[in-house]
């Protein structure tokens, strides 16, 4: 496991009261007449419409996570900081996961600029770094997407760093959602490990990594 550094440690940390919300909705008792699986949805999954790069109107939850296996960033077009190395990881993902990506596994990056970050601008960045199908560049409302980078625990503590994009949160978060387990690592970390931690939320029949 390669060593993290301060700043991906704190943005881990940022991440955790997400798993621990998820691990509680899982197990705690119903009190509201709803499962887990709907209160976890209520709470971290609002079902926002977003625009993908190829154009095509979503829902967040109905068409990108109900029942699906996904891996999560955010990121910018025009970013010159840390997302052309995620990006050029979740490509190596991306192939070390070969035709499953589009058919059993999700792969889905989130502007965090989608006043700049049109459905063209996102096509021409997917193309630019050789992204495949299955792997959704998706834009919306600004209000939206802040809302869903919050929900996702994409954020840092401190309100001043948080605001400047440049330094936003550099971690993927990856999720098997109908058995609700979760987890998050840094996007600058060896892929292959990556591909190792995502393996781990994989359909027990499907995991030819553990």
């Amino acid at each position: 496991m390669p060593k993290l550094t301060r700043r991906e440690s704190i943005a881990l940390v940022g991440m955790a009261p997400l798993a621990a919300g998820l691990a509680a909705g899982k197990d705690s008792p119903v009190s509201s007449g709803k499962s887990s699986r709907e209160r976890i949805r209520d709470r971290y999954f609002p079902n926002l419409e977003l625009v993908t790069h190829e154009g095509k109107k979503v829902r967040f939850y109905d068409d990108l996570i109900k029942d699906k296996i996904v891996i999560i960033n955010f990121m910018y077009a025009n970013c010159e900081g840390i997302c052309p190395g995620i990006t050029a990881n979740l490509v190596r993902v991306q192939k070390a996961f070969g035709d499953r990506v589009g058919r059993d596994i999700f792969m889905y990056s989130f502007t965090l600029k989608p006043e700049q970050d049109t459905p063209e601008v996102l096509k021409e960045y997917a193309e630019m770094h050789g992204a495949k199908p299955g792997w959704l560049f998706l834009t919306g409302k600004p209000d939206d997407m802040e809302i869903l980078r919050r929900r996702l625990g994409f954020f840092d503590s401190d309100p001043e760093v948080d605001k400047d994009k440049s330094q936003h949160i550099g971690n993927v978060r990856y999720g098997n959602e109908p058995l609700q387990q979760w987890g998050g690592c840094p996007g600058q970390g060896n892929p292959e490990w990556i591909v190792k931690l995502i393996s781990g939320v994989d359909w027990p029949n499907k995991n030819r990594r553990g």
